[in-house]
């Protein structure tokens, strides 16, 4: 990758959604030769695809829970099972899997703390859990999807 790809990933991050022309003339390319970089880009796997940033106020998903989830079974059929029952509840928008303390985080978005209350007997109900622990967003401060690109070597 080089400068003027780096450039090119920067304004996709920014809006999929420019034509072809905005994205050549901002990397001081003709169209085909920049349509050419973000196939490039998209056949090895850099581009992972595209997506629409809806307001999550105007969907009915306001509010940000942070879920901690710590567990005593450590086996491949536990996983498979809680990680079957996390990938089936669609208001879970991030999992990870962590170090230290805490095995699991996950990211869940809900109207309010009764549909959260719902997600949490679906989560609970699942697996055995050691401990689940929810906090609550007050307020986002920071909210991007947009990678740094400063690390492309």
């Amino acid at each position: 990758m080089d400068a003027i790809d780096v450039k090119i990933l920067d304004l996709l991050q920014q809006d999929a959604g420019l034509q072809m022309n905005e994205i050549a003339a901002s990397v001081g390319l003709s169209p085909t030769p920049c349509w050419r970089r973000v196939q490039r880009l998209r056949e090895s796997g850099v581009i992972r695809g595209n997506v629409m940033l809806l307001d999550r106020e105007r969907v009915n998903v306001g509010v940000t829970v942070f879920v901690t989830v710590r567990t005593s079974t450590h086996t491949q059929a536990w996983f498979d099972r809680f990680k079957a029952t996390v990938e089936s509840i669609s208001e879970v928008v991030e999992f990870y899997r962590m170090s230290g303390d805490v095995d699991y985080l996950l990211r869940v978005v809900v109207p309010d703390i009764p549909a959260y209350d719902r997600v949490y007997k679906r989560l609970t109900s699942g697996t055995l859990l050691a401990d689940v622990s929810s906090s609550f967003a007050m307020e986002e401060l920071k909210y991007t999807t947009a990678l740094p690109l400063s690390y492309v070597a």
